[in-house]
């Protein structure tokens, strides 16, 4: 199977390609970066690297051609302060990049099977303690304007005989990278506490369950649209850092209050300090077993 990934050199992306080889059935992987000389001494040498600037144009001629699966990771990270500057640049790399990958698929003279195209839980917004689903109805702000433009780009592959998949992605759990890089460091210097009053959830899943959940994707030919990439229990705040710490052997009752998160943050904190109750109903229903159900289990198996 001829494999194409873009951000392959991010953290998801070079678990995904790891395991692809790993599981020793002669895959060929492609990884199309911006920056190709870099990205070849980052993955193995197994994997071909081509350049391609996803805001410029169409992937290089012939590069998709007998591809039968698309993963489409690559983005700006959330994780930062949104200046103007940087919610143009978050938008610019997921609307324009999709756009583009999607018209070289259009162009493919023997056209992927399927498209795995990168989404986020912000979809739904900020809602409480209600329930989210896949068939859930939009949140509001920017961050759910962006999934939703993201996936609508995504889906224009139909046109092309494509199934698509848009992963509604959650807080990706993993080692030497995502979320927990900037969580750890507090809990061990024994000030880690919840952020805000912690009454927000957070919808979590483990980077290996994820990564099963893109290839899943892949077989399971009934499933498309979007799919909620998330651990079937998701946690308060509050509850995320208690058994973080517990994990750990540190204290977790010193709380961020969200007035200071907000200066260091600015309207990113909204996303830290609101989240979602999300539960992944089509990943269940299409049969996948999550090999990390429950957070402890999760963290116990990266962190210790």
């Amino acid at each position: 199977m001829k494999i194409v990934i873009t951000g392959a050199t991010g953290f998801i992306g070079r678990r995904l390609i790891r395991r692809v080889l790993d599981e020793g059935q002669g895959h060929q992987v492609v990884a199309f970066s911006r920056d190709a000389a870099r990205a070849r001494t980052r993955l193995p040498p197994e994997v071909q690297v081509l350049q391609w600037e996803p805001v410029v144009g169409p992937p290089p001629a012939g590069a998709l051609d007998g591809a039968q699966a698309v993963f489409h990771l690559a983005g700006e990270s959330v994780g930062q302060r949104w200046t103007d500057t940087v919610k143009a640049r978050m938008r610019e790399s997921r609307i324009l990049s999709t756009r583009n990958l999607v018209a070289g698929i259009g162009g493919a003279r023997e056209r992927p099977q399927v498209l795995v195209s990168g989404s986020a839980v912000g979809f739904y917004g900020s809602r409480g303690d209600e329930i989210l689903e896949e068939g859930s109805s939009m949140g509001t702000g920017f961050l759910a304007e962006l999934c939703r433009d993201w996936e609508s780009e995504a889906a224009r592959a139909k046109d092309a005989g494509v199934r698509v998949v848009e992963s509604r992605t959650g807080i990706v759990l993993g080692p030497r990278g995502g979320a927990l890089t900037r969580m750890l460091p507090p809990f061990k210097m024994f000030v880690g506490g919840p952020l805000g009053d912690g009454r927000q959830w957070m919808s979590w899943i483990h980077i290996d369950d994820l990564v099963g959940a893109f290839l899943h994707a892949v077989k399971t030919a009934g499933l498309e649209g979007p799919v909620n990439a998330t651990a079937p229990t998701p946690v308060t705040n509050a509850d995320f850092s208690r058994i973080l710490g517990r994990v750990l052997y540190r204290p977790s009752a010193l709380p961020m209050p969200g007035v200071v998160l907000r200066g260091i943050l600015g309207e990113f904190a909204e996303v830290l300090l609101e989240g979602q109750r999300v539960l992944p109903r089509k990943l269940e229903a299409g049969g996948f077993r999550f090999r990390f159900p429950d957070l402890e289990t999760a963290l116990r198996d990266i962190l210790t």
